[in-house]
């Protein structure tokens, strides 16, 4: 008879983390050394370069600013629709009747009186009678009733 024989595993104790606190080196102290002049000076030209750009994007945008605001300010309102009375109380028409008879009457002022006599002289001829018959019947149409 045979007897298996039983094998012992073999455990494995984890072991525990050390406590020791772990500390960093130690640095020494840095000498306090004075940089050279020529090391500051290119310092001082890269600020200065820095700046200068800097002043220039902001007076670049001021002026862009400035242009706008004076554009808006330059525009003229848009000019109101006057309102056109057709009718008896159309001024306009009153105003450019009145400009005409004046600048009819600048113009021909020394024509007027002979302007008068052609127009008696049609009364009297052969076309009076149409003429009395078409001013009779503008009188009709203008009269209120």
């Amino acid at each position: 008879m045979a007897i298996a024989k039983k094998s012992k595993a073999k455990t494995k104790v984890k072991a525990k983390p050390s406590k020791i606190k772990k500390t960093a080196p130690k640095k020494s102290p840095r000498k306090k050394t004075r940089a050279s002049p020529s090391k500051i000076k290119a310092v001082v030209r890269k600020a200065k370069k820095a700046v200068t750009r800097t002043a220039a994007r902001v007076s670049a945008a001021a002026r862009k600013v400035e242009k706008a605001v004076v554009r808006t300010i330059a525009k003229k309102p848009a000019p109101k629709k006057k309102q056109q009375i057709v009718g008896e109380g159309d001024y306009a028409a009153g105003r450019k009747f009145l400009e005409d008879q004046a600048g009819f009457v600048k113009d021909n002022h020394d024509k007027i009186p002979e302007l008068g006599r052609q127009a008696q002289q049609a009364l009297d001829g052969p076309e009076g009678d149409s003429i009395r018959a078409a001013e009779q019947e503008a009188r009709d149409r203008s009269t209120i009733e």
